[in-house]
């Protein structure tokens, strides 16, 4: 890629700017672990993974679970894991802002549209830690941490214009 003059940088949105390699790449390994280290505690409590890292169009879904129990009453599990090396500047709670979390329903609905209607929740596993780190990394879950409004579940047709009644 051409380097841009630095007066040009200057002008240009940090939005704009790329990360460098190094620290994408750090991300996307930190991602991994932290989404590794929420399944084995996940699987701990006794659910099953159905699906991991699961692309519902632009939007991804990083954990799918249900009961491993099969006597259990069937629920669907959903779950955001959020890796942070540590809990300062908000955490990962205060990393689902709203845009995230419609981007999370929208893509749980459409995961659900090909299924027989079922329980569902939405979770959210907070990891501090590092690959890095000799310590065990410190695992919060938030059981449904994301509410679905019900408008979006049962969303309301409307009538054609001519059809309406007063």
């Amino acid at each position: 890629m051409m380097q841009l003059p630095r007066f040009l940088q200057r002008l240009m949105p940090a939005r704009w700017k790329r990360r460098s390699g190094g620290d994408a790449l750090f991300s996307a390994r930190q991602g991994r672990w932290g989404e590794a280290q929420a399944e084995r505690y996940l699987q701990a409590q006794g659910l099953r993974i159905v699906g991991r890292r699961v692309r519902q169009g632009k939007d991804e879904i990083d954990l799918i679970l249900e009961p491993a129990d099969p006597a259990r009453r069937p629920l669907l599990v959903f779950v955001e894991v959020k890796t942070r090396s540590t809990p300062l500047y908000g955490g990962g709670r205060a990393a689902m802002t709203r845009r995230k979390r419609y981007a999370l329903i929208r893509a749980v609905l459409r995961y659900l549209r090909r299924l027989p209607p079922a329980p569902f929740r939405i979770d959210l596993v907070e990891v501090y830690g590092s690959a890095d780190a000799e310590t065990p990394p410190d695992i919060i879950h938030h059981k449904a941490a994301v509410p679905v409004p019900a408008s979006r579940l049962f969303p309301r047709r409307r009538l054609p214009r001519h059809r309406r009644f007063s």
